[in-house]
């Protein structure tokens, strides 16, 4: 059957002989040419990293030989799926799918594709629906950079950079200057620039967001002592 199919049907006898007659009742028949899109819940996904989420997908079974075929992109893991009954009688074939937020998952495009196949065994083409994630996240992989990078002479001037991926963005840089034990703050920002000292060479950085905050390893300033005659 084809869009093309769309009319009102009826029932008619026709035997070999005279006997012929058509029945007044008609039904209505209409055909689409896709499968319906599936529904996703929720719609939206905006979440703290290491929150549980269960995100559900359903789509329409009209053939319940042929129910159709729900797969997640990308794959976020197992899923249960059941056949439903509405309380119309329609039937939704659903499938659920339960993951642990993390920052991997930030800006992705998570989709549900439903996949129905023809009673001759061919498939439809599949139809999906999809949202974005938005999980947010406390600062991850927090780095300094040295430039230079190679070994400064003493006095010479030094600028280190901090660098994070966070969601929210980074809203405070901290600067520790490590001397052994002791830790001393020395500055605030994405970058800090100081003079090249042998007692001055040893950092890291802290980095905060409302979610929390991350730090950097320690920094080793490569610094030339000057000659002293």
């Amino acid at each position: 059957m084809q869009p093309a199919n769309n009319n009102n049907y009826f029932f008619r006898l026709d035997c070999d002989n005279r006997l012929k007659y058509n029945f007044a009742e008609q039904i209505s028949i209409s055909f689409t040419a896709d499968p319906p899109r599936p529904t996703l819940t929720p719609s939206a996904l905006k979440v703290k990293e290491g929150t549980s989420v269960s995100l559900t997908c359903s789509a329409p079974a009209p053939c319940l030989s042929h129910p159709p075929t729900l797969t997640w992109t990308p794959d976020l893991g197992e899923s249960v799926k059941t056949l439903q009954e509405n309380q119309d009688k329609t039937k939704v074939q659903t499938s659920v799918v339960t993951f642990t937020a993390s920052k991997n998952h930030h800006g992705e495009t998570i989709s549900c594709t439903a996949t129905y196949n023809k009673q001759d065994g061919s498939t439809e083409s599949a139809v999906y629906t999809s949202l974005t994630a938005d999980i947010s996240y406390s600062p991850k992989d927090t780095t300094v950079s040295v430039r230079p990078s190679g070994p400064v002479p003493e006095g010479s001037d030094v600028t280190l950079t901090c660098s994070s991926t966070a969601n929210p963005a980074v809203e405070n840089y901290t600067w520790y200057r490590a001397d052994g034990a002791q830790e001393t703050v020395v500055g605030t920002g994405a970058a800090l620039n100081i003079k090249a000292s042998k007692d001055n060479s040893s950092f890291y950085c802290k980095t905060e967001n409302i979610i929390g905050a991350g730090r950097s390893n320690l920094s080793q300033i490569d610094v030339q002592c000057k000659d002293h005659i």
